[in-house]
């Protein structure tokens, strides 16, 4: 089995509904997510998913939060804007992406087949959420 990754950043703000603390209060961050793709094949170069294609789905998803206040943002307007819902969100936004043909081809083979296996979204250096994409624990970084 083969994985690759890519790591990216982005700020936002947003405001915990029904948490009672600190967090219900608006507040931002600077945000991190990493999105692992996985797969037992490797395309004819050798490449599992061209870094660009997946670094072009994670930065299409992207442009929806940043520098947003999350709260105002579908499907965040009903959706809790947790570390935990944005790991999930960015699952479905990135795995609709990459599942959908290229608007041009660039020449290369097209990727393996591979699925996103994982996302971590960082609220701190300290604090993560991890989605896993087959309901699996994994393990800890």
């Amino acid at each position: 089995m083969f994985q690759v990754w890519v790591e990216e950043s982005f700020a936002a703000g947003h405001a915990l509904r029904g948490y009672r603390g600190k967090c219900e209060n608006v507040h931002g961050h600077n945000y991190k997510v990493r999105v692992t793709l996985e797969g037992a094949e490797l395309n004819p170069i050798g490449l599992l998913c061209d870094f660009k294609d997946l670094k072009d789905a994670i930065h299409s998803t992207i442009r929806k939060l940043d520098h947003q206040f999350l709260n105002d943002v579908p499907p965040f307007t009903e959706l809790n804007p947790s570390a935990e819902n944005l790991a999930r969100y960015f699952h479905d936004e990135v795995s609709h992406l990459l599942a959908q043909p290229p608007a041009q081809s660039n020449g290369n083979p097209p990727s393996a087949p591979c699925r996103v296996q994982q996302v971590t979204v960082w609220e701190t250096d300290n604090t993560t959420a991890t989605y896993f994409a087959d309901g699996s624990q994994g393990t800890a970084e």
